[in-house]
């Protein structure tokens, strides 16, 4: 999927942006099924903020589309387990933001063998509030961060990370329906407010390395969506046989208690054993 220039930049930036994945038709099929199940399902994202793919059939298809797994595989090879998927809306004149993070912070994974796939099902661009990178920040490893309390910060923990960011870097990842952006789980990112009169929608599916593995002592669950798995570091989860499957919400309700508490004492780790010290490089 990926030509030999592309992966190079995502080995020296962190990011690869855009790729050809889906076709604009596919996109906006994917954004029907969703919108359907938003209107059958009250509260939707209220109730599936983590790990939503395992009770919404369009999010489990999506994930393993083929297209988007031949450009996973050649930046982080051929045993792939999707690990975690996310939704980020931003209505017209939606004041919501995301602040300059890392997105590994809170993890607990063993190693950065982990990319982000930013599947845009609506146009994404500098008006609406498409993602901002800082090219090759991902070289500096793991960066101290901080919680902060904004109500438009998309972020469940506000994260900030704690460092001078020089914004004439960044880059604005800009993207059409189907196209998707790969980044690594150590670049920094962010994203600007809606000032547009169009809709900014994009679902983010975290895949892992099959030898990656769970490091903070919690239980943890993954889908292998190519190759084989002979590590056998996460639970296997359950494909949906529908919407709501009554058998997945039970596995959901289990694996993300369990995700919750393991979200909570690495972050309290974070806090209480200062484990990193404070940066003060300006990137």
């Amino acid at each position: 999927m990926l030509n030999q220039a592309q992966v190079e930049q995502y080995r020296s930036e962190g990011f690869v942006c855009p790729i050809d994945a889906l076709s604009v038709e596919e996109a906006a099929e994917f954004l029907a099924r969703m919108e359907d199940l938003e209107n059958r399902e009250p509260d939707l994202w209220a109730r599936s903020k983590i790990k939503p793919h395992l009770l919404m059939m369009w999010l489990n298809d999506l994930m393993r589309n083929s297209s988007i797994l031949d450009a996973v595989e050649d930046v982080l090879g051929p045993d792939i387990m999707a690990w975690a998927t996310g939704h980020f809306d931003k209505k017209p004149h939606d004041p919501s933001f995301v602040t300059w993070h890392q997105d590994g912070t809170y993890w607990g994974l063993s190693e950065p063998s982990v990319v982000t796939a930013w599947v845009a099902l609506t146009p994404s661009n500098r008006e609406n509030g498409c993602m901002r990178v800082i090219p090759g920040s991902h070289h500096q490893g793991q960066l101290p961060h901080r919680n902060t309390d904004d109500k438009n910060n998309l972020l469940s923990r506000g994260q900030d990370v704690e460092v001078d960011v020089d914004e004439a870097q960044a880059v604005d990842l800009e993207l059409r329906p189907g196209q998707i952006s790969l980044h690594h789980t150590m670049l920094i990112h962010g994203s600007k407010p809606n000032f547009s009169d169009t809709r900014r929608l994009g679902i983010t599916i975290r895949y892992v390395a099959a030898h990656v593995r769970q490091t903070s002592g919690f239980r943890d669950s993954a889908s292998l969506v190519r190759g084989t798995d002979k590590y056998r570091n996460f639970i296997v989860e359950p494909r949906p046989r529908r919407d709501f499957d009554p058998e997945a919400v039970k596995f959901y309700n289990e694996i993300v208690a369990e995700s919750r508490r393991r979200k909570d004492a690495i972050a309290a780790d974070h806090q209480n054993k200062q484990e990193l010290p404070k940066a003060t490089t300006m990137l």
